[in-house]
């Protein structure tokens, strides 16, 4: 009676061992009952098309492709990524580019309107007779307002071409006619301005009508 309870308690202790040892197996997992259920681990092995695991060449062999497929793949986005970036960066140099253009293009409109009414200031002190016969009340007015205009004007970016004693500029003047010097520092300077040029930065609006010297022994 002894061995037969011996034996079973062997068999117990084996059993016992082979149920921990297949418990270890297992994740516990707790349901919000608090109950503990149990799920096998997940192992995933790669297979062929019958089912049976692969031998290890080919797994290596396998991940070796996928690597490469993911490195092309990468390169690919990577290359698209840059692209993007470029044709991005372009797009808004075009916009700036556009809007600086449009903001020159506005300004030189609203100049060509103004220039008659700059045109006629400019006269009216170009004839020193005539404007020293305006009341002086009137003649303090006229220069005022011409004085705010041509204000605005330069705030705006827009500047006179309206220089004497410089170098002539075909770029920026119209010449009318020439004047002989004898000093030879003058030749082909600007002696006198006859209409009053503009611009904006390097772009001319309209350039200066002048008169300059040429030298002459």
């Amino acid at each position: 009676m002894k061995d037969e309870e011996i034996i079973d308690n062997e068999k117990s202790t084996e059993e016992k061992e082979s149920i921990i040892k297949r418990e270890d197996r297992f994740n516990p997992i707790e349901l919000s009952s608090g109950e503990l259920h149990v799920e096998p681990d997940m192992i995933y092995v790669d297979s062929d098309e019958d089912g049976d695991a692969l031998p290890s060449k080919d797994v290596v062999k396998k991940l070796r492709e996928e690597l490469k497929t993911l490195r092309k793949e990468k390169e690919e986005y990577l290359t698209g990524w840059q692209r993007a970036k470029a044709d991005y960066v372009n797009l808004q140099k075009e916009l700036d580019l556009a809007r600086i253009n449009i903001s020159i293009l506005t300004k030189e409109k609203m100049v060509e309107k103004l220039l008659p009414s700059l045109d006629s200031f400019e006269m009216a002190f170009s004839n020193k007779e005539h404007w020293e016969k305006i009341d002086k009340d009137w003649q303090n007015g006229i220069t005022s307002i011409y004085q705010q205009l041509t204000s605005g004007l330069s705030e705006a970016g827009i500047e006179k071409i309206d220089q004497i004693g410089i170098p002539f500029d075909p770029n920026v003047h119209q010449s009318i006619s020439i004047v002989a010097t004898e000093d030879q520092t003058k030749d082909h300077t600007v002696e006198k301005v006859l209409q009053v040029g503009y611009k904006i930065g390097e772009r001319v609006i309209r350039p200066a009508k002048v008169t300059i010297f040429e030298y002459k022994k």
